[in-house]
């Protein structure tokens, strides 16, 4: 057995790795947000904790049966990044996809780089420094080969698995040279050949399978859920039913008679803003969970509900439409929007106020970590975004060394954002603390858990305002939000969107209107603001592109060719002179505002949708765009409205440009998997609260998209790939246009404007 690099097989799986953000993280988006603001000198990358490595010492070895070993340092949530980072690696390195093998990173970013997935990102901060690793690799390689044959290395090559010296007709396989290679400096960054667009294999091509395809379509991935250890025990939480209460009395008495319950562990009240504390409460350890659960409904506790018990969904509703109507903070002036709107006559003002209620990830696995103590230690098994924020929290916990916290990072059923934020391994930590050494405890949420406990993604009212001359030219555009922040995750009290948030499709909007102003509302948040996937974007393209189609009715226009108009010709805009300093912490000479790349979309999602063509009576076909996380999307939803106003969506064409398509059956697993989201969002879902309670439990009340209601047409269109480009995000940009989308839609069908979400059906009169 040998390896390209000093690293035994046994040895690389039991020890070497002990080594997995949205510009997001227990440090993320809005330490990000923060730093970014305060020193734009850094981008990408280095705005992130750990940055990148780009050491194949740290991600490949090579068996002596040519068996390629790649390490996927970042966590799979169904992105498909355990395939594409590593398919980068084997192309560049001339390996054979079907000889690689891909195993999972333990929590270790100074030997990985960043390991948050968050923030669609993998591929944007990874794709060179992955390149670089493959060709590192394969120069090695070569390089063994030549000093083997003595035969100048530029006579040899490296083709799928071998070297190859053409003068000789000699070949050598990966195995054959992995030891001497593994003796071999690495070569330094500036003398890496990289390979030429033309010589790739996989990058691009669109024909590898995702590496956990076959077991999760046939039930046979492990995810964090389906941890089995010797000697388990498992726990449940009754955690307060209000952010920020607390358990007056607990009477545990009757819980501790359950049979199979073992012991009561009380989870501390968190204190100050709640970043990722747990939320307190009691936690219920039994020998199994059906005990842990009926132990937890036996508990007798009488709980202070602290200052969000009067949270109520409708009433602050009302507050947002307050605030939406007032002079708020400014995030972007240019021209004098307030003036031209007080002097336009009242036939050439437009308002319109759109509202998005609070949303729940729903991940299919709820939050789930298992964590054992003992001699100093702990060992951590998880479904996480990001463990580094895990191993950080249960090091903080445990008063341990963070290198003396080992965090298995599982597959994720789903993660949207959520499993970012270790609370849940927090809580497994305190609990593993009270038991006797060398427990392993599984801490489980159920579905109910996780919808009523979740950092949900914000409530909103956005108020547009507009004044269009006689020639149908907007001449003003007010754009008002009124939504809590992510930042009071962080910092008590916070108020009103911060930079990153309004960069989010509000004040980045790249239209050509002499009078622009964008402005913030401070309104306070009564539970737990956190990301979610596409975060701000949400809202601001929901009111933006719903608003832009009524200017355009209004102004008797099709709606395509007013959007286009609107966006102008194709030029890139630095967006700094949008007021955007932010740009996805991008820098903006790398990441500028591409108008061409944005009717790129728009013109490929129309084409794709037959855009202008008769529709049957109640079909109409509505159109949305956005530019979020450095990507370009548009979508085309075609629907049908009954008489009974019923909402049935016959079809969705969605287009992206993504700058280079590196998976291109990923990137169109992401369209269609933000299209089912998107419209599952702005059909059916609400998280709203009553008492400071959420009044949802489970899928029953927080619908998701049924299959019944997934359209039967679902198009992608790839657009632009251009290598030259670096490359956007892939996972968040599928999902803000399609709630707007959506709606327009529905206005083409029925001549009704839907301005607040969930559409659910439209109303219509008893028979």
């Amino acid at each position: 057995m040998s390896a390209l690099f000093p690293v035994s097989r046994r040895g690389f799986l039991q020890g070497g790795l002990a080594a997995l953000t949205l510009a997001v993280g227990a440090d993320g988006l809005v330490r990000s947000a923060s730093a970014a603001e305060a020193k734009p000198a850094k981008y990408g990358a280095d705005t992130m904790p750990g940055g990148t490595v780009d050491n194949p010492l740290a991600f490949v070895s090579i068996a002596s049966d040519g068996t390629v070993t790649i390490v996927a340092h970042r966590a799979e949530m169904g992105t498909g990044v355990r395939t594409s980072l590593p398919m980068v690696v084997a192309d560049e390195m001339e390996a054979v996809w079907e000889r690689v093998r891909i195993v999972q990173a333990e929590a270790n970013e100074a030997r990985y780089g960043n390991q948050n997935v968050d923030g669609s990102r993998s591929v944007r901060h990874f794709l060179l420094p992955m390149r670089r690793v493959g060709a590192a690799a394969r120069q090695m390689l070569e390089a063994a080969a030549a000093a083997h044959w003595s035969v100048p290395v530029a006579e040899v090559r490296a083709v799928q698995h071998a070297v190859l010296h053409a003068p000789s007709g000699r070949r050598l396989g990966y195995g054959e040279l992995a030891a001497a290679a593994a003796r071999l400096p690495v070569p330094a960054a500036d003398t890496l050949r990289l390979k030429a667009r033309a010589e790739f294999r996989y990058i691009g091509k669109g024909q590898v399978r995702a590496t956990d395809l076959e077991a999760i379509g046939q039930g046979q991935a492990s995810y964090g859920m389906d941890l089995r250890l010797p000697g388990m025990v498992y726990a449940v939480v009754a955690r307060p039913p209000v952010l920020g209460g607390k358990p007056r009395r607990v009477d545990s008495s009757k819980a501790l008679t359950v049979p199979g319950v073992l012991q009561v562990v009380e989870i501390p009240a968190l204190a100050g803003a709640p970043g990722f504390q747990p939320l307190g409460g009691v936690a219920v350890v039994a020998r199994n969970t059906w005990s842990a659960l009926q132990g937890r409904a036996a508990l007798e506790i009488d709980w202070d509900d602290g200052p969000n018990a009067d949270y109520d969904s409708a009433a602050y509703r009302q507050t947002l439409e307050a605030a939406a109507r007032a002079p708020g903070k400014t995030m972007r002036n240019a021209g004098d929007a307030a003036r031209i709107w007080s002097d336009a006559p009242e036939s050439a003002r437009f308002a319109a106020e759109y509202h998005v209620p609070h949303l729940a990830h729903a991940s299919m696995e709820p939050p789930v970590a298992t964590v054992c103590l003992q001699g100093g230690r702990a060992e951590v098994w998880t479904s996480v975004q990001n463990p580094a924020a895990a191993q950080s929290a249960v090091a903080a916990r445990l008063q341990l060394k963070p290198e003396h916290v080992k965090v298995h990072v599982l597959l994720l059923g789903g993660g949207f954002g959520r499993k970012s934020k270790p609370d849940f391994v927090d809580e497994a930590a305190i609990v593993a603390q009270a038991l006797p050494a060398g427990t392993p405890v599984k801490l489980v949420w159920t579905r109910e858990d996780d919808l009523q406990h979740d950092y949900l993604h914000t409530v909103s009212v956005e108020r547009l305002e507009a004044v269009m001359d006689d020639r149908a030219q907007v001449q003003s555009w007010l754009h008002r939000s009124a939504a809590p922040t992510i930042a009071s995750l962080f910092s008590v009290g916070a108020k009103g969107q911060q930079l990153f948030e309004s960069a989010m499709s509000a004040i980045n909007m790249p239209y050509r209107i002499p009078h622009v102003r964008v402005e913030t509302a401070e309104v306070a948040a009564h539970t737990r603001i956190g990301w979610f996937r596409s975060v701000a974007n949400i809202p601001h393209a929901f009111a933006a592109q719903c608003f832009i189609a009524e200017l355009a009715h209004r102004a008797g226009r099709d709606h395509r060719q007013f959007a286009l108009e609107l966006i102008g010709p194709a030029r890139s805009i630095d967006p700094t002179t949008l007021g955007d300093s932010w740009n996805y912490s991008e820098s903006p000479t790398l990441y500028p505002y591409d108008t061409g790349r944005l009717r790129g979309v728009i013109e490929a999602a129309c084409q794709g949708a037959g855009w202008g063509r008769s529709l049957p009576p109640g079909h109409g076909l509505g159109l949305a765009f956005c530019y979020s996380f450095l990507s370009y999307t548009a979508t085309v939803v075609e629907v049908a409205v009954d008489a009974q106003g019923e909402i049935k969506v016959v079809a969705v064409d969605m287009a992206i440009d993504c700058g280079p398509q590196i998976n291109p059956e990923r990137i169109r697993a992401q369209l269609e998997g933000g299209a089912i989201m998107g419209l599952g969002l702005a059909l059916s879902s609400e998280i709203s609260f009553a008492q400071g309670r959420v009044q949802q439990s489970n899928f029953h009340d927080y619908e998701v998209l049924r299959h019944a209601a997934a359209p039967r047409v679902l198009r992608t269109h790839l657009v632009n790939d251009n290598h030259a480009l670096p490359p956007g995000g892939v996972g968040e940009p599928p999902v803000p246009p399609v709630a707007p989308a959506l709606c327009n839609a529905i206005f083409a069908a029925t001549g009704e404007r839907v301005r607040s979400l969930p559409v659910r059906r439209l109303e219509r009169p008893a028979r």
